[in-house]
């Protein structure tokens, strides 16, 4: 006889009745149950039932081909689904493009959240993600196709302000995934990359009187597992499956690591760098907007890059970065590995994961660039009959404090070589990326740029920022010509005013010495007083502050250099290519001022920016301060008293 609640795969998905509304848990290849997706397939192919099943889901849970929901893919079998990520299970997408199906696609955090509020018996959940983007019902409303016409988001207004509502689910039947059960039921997830959604989908479905059924790897004793290593509760649980090896896969990449279950850390470097290719170029552009001491979020796709070049650089100790279902520190994984991490602070809930994002927890996202438009509107969701899905991307872009988005300037067919030389357009891509307008709006550039978000996108031949009048074009890569590899290569002309050189070292192998950058270990050397002319000389060139901490810093070292000196000095402060984040100008601004009243005699400033110059003289409106277009220009006359 079987103890307890253990039963095969088959009798398990002989418990899943047509009409059945089912919601499984995963993330791309990790925690997906596909020992049941199979026994499900299987029987609906033999007995062609159960049939018209309705489908919940967060995270994409697929290779791209025929595993995880994948498995689900055919017509009858399915009714209606509603998905946070389709561009890995094209084999529902394509029923649902094609009319086959109902389906939608809502944002992962938002369904992530759900979830909880389903369990809790509450009839939705009030959110401001996904307003002004296709979710929007002014736009859409979620719905794939002509025939998904029920209602899955409604617009309200609360206190003044718009708010969408997101109705709850009736869930009926959940397929989740642990690593132990024991004979009640009770499940542990030890060799699992990530918790995911499972305790919260377990309490939805088994609060509505439906049927929960986990695959795991084996089984124990009553009893006999850690309470405090239980994360499914053996109340919630009516079967266990214990599957084949080949359906339990820790990730679709990796059969089994213990650097993923974080339960050993692997050697440095045990993740090789990226070779310097475009990827890499880009990667690269996007590290330099590192917050130091912050939290970020890596997208899947070209933003993996970023965190191999961070480990080069030696910067993951001063940063936290994140992934959507729940990894928190660490050297996120790349590709079937997505979502996995080593070296890890911490693995919580997809859901705390999204409430903190929704939060406002984010310092700086680096999201994937499918499409832009000339107001600075994204897509990476739908593409004609391509339905990818926006995942996490809209909680993520909507919600972090800056945003910069990464992708190759064009598509499918683009070959690029990268040298000292800066970058070589070997053959363009026949897709463009800039267009008049995206074909979907997953991110609009029009609310980040009415609410002052920072947002960059980011090439291997350019770079734009997002202004309140649209794209401004700011820099450019070296061997790049404007007309030709840009300007017309975009449906509508950007913002061109002043545009830079993108950093050399970007374009080069070995490292680049980015720690000296962002963490500023060499501004002792950019301060140097000159004791026979009592003068003092500050080196501001190419530094970024994002900061208070910055700006103190800066503080404290030109004091103790006036200090050590004795006396007033004579300044003279070169800007070329200064930058700092528009928060912190009035900081600065106040900074400056106390250090003019203690220490010096005489400021000159200079910039061979036009731009920089105006804005110095916004900065320092005093009359007496002195601007000038050069160093030369600057150490001649250094001026006369003033801020």
């Amino acid at each position: 006889m079987r103890a307890g609640k253990v039963v095969s795969a088959a009798e398990a998905a002989a418990l899943v009745k047509d009409g059945d509304t089912v919601t499984t848990s995963g993330f791309v290849g990790i925690g997906v149950p596909d020992e049941l997706l199979a026994a499900i397939e299987t029987r609906f192919l033999e007995t062609d039932h159960p049939r018209d099943l309705s489908l919940v889901f967060a995270a994409g849970q697929g290779d791209g081909k025929d595993r995880g929901l994948n498995r689900l893919g055919h017509e009858g079998l399915l009714k209606r689904v509603v998905g946070g990520h389709w561009g890995l299970i094209p084999k529902v997408a394509k029923l649902a493009t094609e009319g086959k199906i109902e389906g939608w696609n809502l944002p992962q955090g938002v369904i992530s959240q759900l979830y909880r509020d389903i369990a809790a018996g509450k009839p939705g959940m009030l959110s401001k993600v996904g307003l002004e983007t296709f979710v929007d019902p002014r736009q859409g409303g979620g719905a794939v196709n002509s025939i998904s016409t029920d209602p899955q988001v409604e617009l309200m207004e609360i206190g003044g302000e718009e708010i969408l509502f997101y109705p709850s689910h009736n869930l009926t039947v959940a397929l989740l995934r642990g690593t132990t059960a024991d004979e009640t039921g009770n499940v542990t997830m030890e060799r699992e990359a990530l918790t995911i959604d499972n305790l919260a989908q377990a309490m939805a479905v088994h609060n509505a009187g439906g049927v929960v059924i986990v695959q795991v790897e084996r089984v124990a004793r009553a009893g006999s597992l850690p309470a405090r290593d239980v994360h499914i509760p053996g109340i919630l649980v009516d079967a266990i499956v214990v599957s084949k090896p080949e359906n339990h896969l820790q990730t679709y990449s990796t059969a089994f690591s213990q650097a993923f279950t974080n339960r050993i850390r692997p050697p440095s470097g045990e993740i090789p760098a990226l070779p310097l290719d475009a990827r890499k170029v880009i990667a690269r552009r996007c590290a330099f907007e590192l917050p130091v001491n912050g939290v970020v979020n890596l997208g899947i796709g070209m933003p993996e890059g970023v965190a191999s070049v961070a480990a080069e650089e030696g910067l993951l100790e001063h940063l936290t970065l994140t992934a959507e279902p729940g990894v928190i520190g660490g050297q996120p994984a790349s590709g079937l590995d997505f979502g996995a991490a080593v070296n890890t602070d911490a693995v919580i809930p997809q859901n705390n994961q999204f409430d903190f994002y929704d939060g406002g927890g984010l310092d700086m996202a680096c999201l994937g660039l499918a499409q832009a438009d000339a107001v600075g509107n994204v897509n990476v969701s739908r593409f004609g009959t391509r339905l990818a899905g926006a995942g996490g991307f809209i909680n993520i872009s909507q919600n972090a404090r800056a945003v910069v988005f990464a992708g190759t300037f064009t598509a499918q067919g683009l070959d690029v070589h990268i040298g000292d030389d800066g970058v070589e357009i070997r053959q363009e891509g026949r897709a463009r990326k800039f267009l008049d307008h995206v074909e979907q709006i997953s991110f609009s550039g029009a609310r980040a740029a009415r609410l002052g978000q920072p947002v960059l996108y980011v090439t291997e031949r350019c770079v734009f920022e997002l202004t309140t009048n649209g794209l401004e074009l700011k820099e450019i890569a070296p061997g790049i010509d404007l007309d030709r590899d840009i300007l017309g290569l975009m449906d509508v002309r950007p913002i061109v005013n002043e545009v830079t050189l993108m950093d050399a070292r970007i374009f080069r192998n070995g490292e680049m010495d980015l720690r000296i950058d962002l963490l500023h270990l060499d501004l002792p050397d950019r301060i140097a007083i000159d004791p026979n002319l009592g003068q003092l000389f500050l080196n501001f060139e190419k530094m970024r502050i994002r900061t208070l901490d910055e700006v103190k810093l800066v503080e404290r070292l030109v004091a103790e250099a006036c200090v050590a000196y004795g006396k007033p000095v004579n300044v003279v402060v070169n800007y070329d290519g200064f930058r700092i984040d528009e928060a912190l100008v009035s900081d600065w601004a106040k900074m400056v001022d106390g250090l003019t009243e203690r220490f010096y005699r005489n400021v000159s400033r200079y910039s061979g920016s036009a731009f920089m110059r105006m804005k110095l003289g916004e900065v320092f409106p005093d009359a007496r301060t002195h601007i000038y277009e050069s160093r030369e220009k600057a150490r001649s006359f250094p001026g006369s008293n003033g801020a």
